[in-house]
């Protein structure tokens, strides 16, 4: 590039583009308060400039949110990035509205340089979807119910009908065409009970009946779950700790077990101590003839009297964190209980 092209190149002004940005942008302070804010953050919020600058931030924030977003505010103040941050704040109008932040700050000037993005519309729509979800398996499970039921109390009538045919001394029966329609009867009834039996047994067993298996290696899937979201491995420093020599690994289903342990470790980022880099380890053991994979990270971690009983439920949330569906360890519940087995805190 020619030098005269350089040189005005630098001179070019940010302004233009800082107040043009559809995206939300601003520059605050270590001590709380907007230094700066772009027209397009003033528009969605509705408040003045001024009033923008006169309270802190933590005002303007949703107050669910507030104690949270104050935590991962005092990293940025050791200078540690926060990337892919979502919270909530409140319009003059009282509406809330979902941000999503990467903000970069600078120790030496004591400003943080901060752009958001309103997803207000994609929380909505996901929390559609999942309201969605939670329907059609709640009708699922009604209606897996009623089969249930309606087979087993079918299945009492039926078993009566034989025990009556069991009573019943043919010998002293002496019409030909009685004895014929009864023994149409017993045929039927008996056949009746067999089909009876057999749905029984298809419903219990239906959820693993297609399900491919074949040997996992524990950690083949580790390094490919890894592979997969290593940028928010690396963004969010996680260590690991792992031991699998007490068991390679299992007999199972490749994709439920790539499901299992991409949820865990998502799940360990996700609910991470603001101040604390996640450390996971993972360890397998036999005993007593039970196969166990033992999974443990530092993170926030759950009121076990308040929640125990309710953790692998589905949309269930214990944390006021913005990201979280109430989904991922109901499917690793699903994923674990359909083939057999059992998982526990």
């Amino acid at each position: 590039m020619p030098e005269s092209r350089i040189q005005n190149t630098k001179n070019l002004s940010l302004e233009p583009f800082f107040n043009l940005s559809m995206d939300l942008l601003c520059i605050a302070g270590f001590d709380g308060y907007f230094k700066k804010v772009n027209p397009a953050l003033i528009q969605l919020l509705g408040y003045s400039e001024e009033e923008l600058f006169s309270r802190k931030i933590r005002e303007f924030i949703f107050e669910e949110d507030r104690d949270l977003t104050a935590r991962y505010r005092d990293n940025l103040k050791n200078n540690v990035p926060l990337v892919n941050y979502e919270n909530r704040y409140v319009c003059k109008s009282g509406e809330i509205i979902w941000l999503h932040w990467t903000s970069i700050p600078l120790e030496d000037e004591k400003l943080i340089y901060a752009i958001a993005k309103n997803i207000t519309h994609k929380k909505k729509l996901e929390k559609e979807r999942i309201d969605h979800l939670v329907n059609l398996v709640n009708k699922n499970q009604e209606l897996k119910q009623l089969n249930y039921t309606t087979s087993h109390n079918l299945r009492s009538p039926v078993n009566n009908l034989l025990s009556i045919f069991g009573f019943l001394d043919f010998s002293k029966i002496d019409d030909a065409d009685v004895l014929e329609t009864l023994d149409y009867m017993k045929m039927a009834t008996e056949g009746l009970n067999k089909s009876l039996n057999k749905y029984v047994d298809l419903l219990s067993n239906k959820d693993s009946a297609k399900i491919e298996l074949e040997e996992v290696d524990f950690m083949m899937v580790l390094k490919q779950v890894k592979l997969s979201i290593s940028s928010l491995l690396n963004n969010a420093n996680v260590t690991f700790k792992v031991d699998f020599s007490g068991l390679k690994g299992v007999r199972y289903n490749i994709n439920f077990m790539e499901s299992i342990f991409l949820n865990l470790l998502t799940n360990s980022i996700k609910y991470a101590r603001p101040d604390v880099a996640p450390v996971i380890s993972l360890t397998t053991r036999v005993e007593e003839g039970k196969k166990q994979l033992i999974y443990t990270d530092n993170g926030l971690g759950f009121d076990m009297e308040k929640f125990g009983d309710k953790i692998f439920g589905l949309n269930q949330k214990f944390h006021h964190n913005g990201d979280s569906k109430g989904v991922g360890l109901y499917l690793v519940y699903n994923h674990i209980t359909s083939l057999g087995g059992a998982i526990a805190i």
